[in-house]
């Protein structure tokens, strides 16, 4: 796991990171804390993705000038590519999630979404708008502007276009909205039950020019480049660590010294000519009656001692009475966070409650390891402890260095939310998340299973702490590693596949598995409204039992046929309640994620004939097609380096290289030569799309070139140039049919400037208000076999179990003609 490093932001909700061990701070990070309670300014930084963001100039303003620094994204980035897995859509943006928040660990900053979904590349901010609901997620930027409150706002992106991406120049566009909005008390009035309007000093474009600083007249100019003694580390080492978080989308960076300077232009507000924070107050004197609580942080600064910061105790807690006696206001509310969190880091506290199971279930009960220490001995004595129904009241002293430990188990009721990540709780729109709870907007994590509250008295005060349950497991390769506490429904129903390809008058028989987590009895599984199981038998703990699900499908429809959905009761929970399927995502450099979906098993019937037998894939960055190929029929290998050195590649009736393969294998370079013989002597060699790279070897038999040319509207028109040409005809008779019913986008990533002497064009594509682009699929013979390069996006649409999809493919892959079956 990532190794917790200097935490100087002080992110203080209860939603921090379960991969990382309990906090500790250096002395150096005590000192900084000490001296971010006089400063009392806020930046929010805001841009339309996961790795949008600008780290050297969110660790520069957090641990630089100690403001409270915000990164605002507009999507959890679900509609990128994933070069470390085959996760797409909502896996995808639950794995950038987490590689944000392991960035703002690094880089000091907090961060926050919008409900929006990203749905892909999109070429406008007109076509953005009519999938995220405009006015909708305007509301979700005036929330965080409400409740964050910062002085000012940067964005990473102009309202004018050069950002490229349409989301981007949205997200700036919703950025300058706001700026307005959030001030006037007639928009988004709902909100103000919770907050209060806020008038934001300025909008700043963070500009640039087509990836170059961009100094024009009237800009200001800030380095950003400068070294952090007590850190040691300059803030472009900061922001590389930070930004090499962002592995699912290959962003590791290195680290830079030396001046570096940033531009900024004013969008909103009154121009800054000095300083990102001209004309804003950035201190007590915001703050009435406020002069003492100066002096004294004053006071605690000078008087640190970087070998005992123990002696600032008393000090703090002195501060955090005052602070608890003043009026509640922004800043005083945030100041008796951090004051909060710098008594427990200077304290030495360690304050800990874990478990050995991963996993609470309902109706079960779980044990809770508690563990206190007071390694500084400071002066003081537990008082209590509360979590769900346990409350119990203590009076232990904490002696130095010496561990306080207990367990307590606990029962979990069948009524225990179970953890999921709250944007995945409604089904969602097309373009947003349906999010039920409107105080939940902008959190970026999923709320914690169980959640302790310790009140400690230290120096004659009594102060709460509240601390996440976590499972912590040893590793022996890893070591220790605290992981999220997942609460599980009772029963979990695995669905095999995401979705079942059926073929017309087939009788077809699939098994299922429930998992009972817990022994529980009158156990009765339900099927759509048909009962299946009726098992009143007790259930051993993790036992499975298996049923069949049986069909016959007699329809010739192609398309989505039918969905089963399951449910459950047991003796404690009476009532049907819908099972869930688990999902979990397990990365060594994020927490581990888990997530539920209802219980839904779909099935596609699909008209297909396919042609040839045996299939080689070479493995790219990693996406679902071969498991679509297998469902096909086909018999698939997986070809690494290792295999394609030693295969005879002859065995394989056609060869498919996944995505962005040529991108993420340096060895596929060394064996072009071995392919290009393949193809030659008859083979079928299909290239799914891959990036521009100067650094990109020859791919193909003729010249031809990626171009960075997509089709982002999943329903674009698609012109048949070539119609007698039998990648559209044989086995399938492909017709306008076959392109209905798309996901996403329709390609990416086409070929450009190829050899039009042997290429040839099949399909010309083209979003709307644009010129028809003839890249997505391009074929040529070589020798006896043929050569194809597609930018089609398969890789989504097999997934889906689009059937077109299906059939253009099996088309492709029958070219050569070598084997029927």
């Amino acid at each position: 796991m990532k190794k917790t490093g200097l935490l100087l932001c002080l992110i203080y909700s209860i939603s921090v990171s379960f991969s990382q061990a309990p906090a500790t701070w250096t002395s150096a990070d005590m000192y900084q804390g000490l001296q971010k309670l006089n400063v009392l300014g806020s930046v929010l930084y805001l841009a339309a993705h996961p790795d949008d963001e600008n780290t050297r100039l969110i660790a520069w303003l957090s641990k630089d000038r100690l403001y409270r620094t915000g990164y605002l994204s507009m999507t959890r980035g679900d509609g990128g590519q994933n070069l470390i897995g085959d996760e797409q859509g909502v896996e995808l943006g639950l794995i950038r999630t987490q590689e944000l928040l392991s960035a703002r660990r690094i880089d000091g900053g907090e961060q926050f979404f919008t409900r929006a979904f990203d749905f892909g590349f999109s070429k406008n901010p007109q076509e953005t708008f009519t999938k995220w609901d405009k006015e909708k997620i305007l509301s979700d930027v005036v929330w965080v502007i409400r409740k964050f409150q910062p002085d000012v706002i940067v964005t990473r992106f102009p309202t004018t276009g050069e950002g490229g991406h349409g989301h981007h120049t949205a997200s700036a566009i919703l950025a300058n909205e706001a700026f307005t909005a959030a001030a006037d008390p007639n928009r988004f009035p709902e909100q103000l039950k919770y907050v209060k309007p806020w008038q934001v000093k300025r909008v700043l474009w963070n500009s640039f020019n087509f990836g170059n600083p961009n100094a024009a007249t009237g800009d200001l100019k800030i380095d950003l480049g400068g070294y952090n003694p007590l850190l040691g580390k300059s803030y472009g080492e900061i922001a590389a660590a930070s930004r090499s978080n962002h592995k699912s989308q290959g962003f590791g960076a290195a680290s830079s010294r030396g001046e570096a300077f940033d531009y900024f232009r004013t969008t909103s507000g009154p121009p800054a000519s000095k300083d990102l924070m001209d004309d804003v107050i950035a201190n007590w004197d915001r703050v009435p009656g406020s002069r003492n609580i100066q002096k004294q942080v004053d006071k605690l600064i000078t008087s640190f001692d970087f070998l005992h910061p123990e002696k600032s105790v008393k000090g703090l807690v002195v501060l955090y009475k005052a602070l608890q006696d003043m009026p509640d206001s922004y800043w005083v509310v945030q100041k008796r966070k951090e004051t909060k969190i710098l008594i427990e880091q200077c304290s030495g506290f360690f304050l800990d409650v874990i478990t050995t199971e991963p996993f609470a279930v309902q109706s079960d009960s779980i044990r809770f390891n508690f563990s206190f220490n007071n390694r500084l001995g400071v002066a003081a004595t537990l008082r209590k402890i509360s979590i769900d129904n346990f409350d119990s009241s203590f009076s232990a002293r904490l002696d130095r260095n010496v561990n306080f430990n207990f367990s307590k188990t606990l029962y979990v009721s069948p009524s225990k939310p179970i953890t999921q990540p709250y944007w995945l709780a409604n089904k969602m729109a097309p373009g947003y998340y349906n999010v039920s709870n409107p105080q939940q907007i902008g959190q970026a994590d999923v709320d914690p299973g169980y959640v302790v509250n310790i009140i400690v008295n230290i120096e004659g005060e009594d102060i709460s702490f509240e601390k996440p349950v976590k499972y912590r497991v040893t590793d022996p390769v890893k070591g220790e590693m605290y992981e999220p506490l997942v609460v599980l429904p009772a029963y979990t129903v695995e669905i095999p596949k995401e979705v079942n390809i059926l073929r017309p008058n087939e009788n077809w028989s699939q098994e299922f598995s429930y998992v009972a987590q817990k022994n529980l009895s009158n156990v009765k599984i339900y099927r759509q409204n048909d009962l299946l199981i009726n098992d009143e038998a007790p259930l051993a703990r993790n036992n499975r039992r298996s049923f069949y699900n049986l069909f016959d499908v007699t329809s010739k429809k192609t398309g989505i046929s039918a969905a089963d959905t399951f449910s459950f009761t047991y003796y404690e929970q009476p009532e049907k309640v819908t099972a869930k399927n688990l999902h979990t995502i397990r990365y060594d450099h994020i927490p581990f994620i888990n997530y539920f979906t209802d219980a839904v098993n779909k099935y596609v019937i699909l008209d297909v004939a396919t042609y040839n037998k045996k299939i080689g894939y070479i493995v790219g960055a990693g996406d679902k097609v071969p498991e679509a190929l297998e469902q096909m029929g086909y018999d698939v290998t997986l070809l690494t380096d290792k295999e394609l050195s030693r295969n005879n590649l002859q065995q394989f009736d056609a060869i498919i290289v996944g995505v962005r393969a040529y991108n993420t294998n340096s060895w596929m370079s060394r064996y072009y030569d071995k392919l290009m013989k393949y193809v030659n002597e008859g083979g079928n060699f299909i290239v799914q799309y891959n990036t521009p790279n100067r650094n990109l070897p020859p791919i193909g038999p003729f010249k031809f070139d990626i171009v960075n040319r997509r089709v982002t509207d999943e329903n674009a028109e698609v012109t048949i140039l070539k119609p007698d040409h039998p990648v559209l005809n044989f086995p399938n008779k492909i017709t306008q049919e076959d392109f209905k019913g798309w996901i996403q986008e329709r390609s990416i990533y086409h070929a450009g400037n190829w050899d039009k002497s042997n290429f040839e064009p099949i399909l010309s594509i083209h979003d709307p208000g644009e010129n028809g682009d003839e890249g997505s699929l391009i074929i040529a013979p070589y020798g006896k076999g043929f050569f194809t390069y597609t930018g089609l996006v398969f890789f989504r649409e097999l997934p889906a179990g689009v059937p077109g999809a299906y059939r253009l493919m099996a088309n492709i892959i029958a070219l050569n003609k070598k084997k029927a079956f």
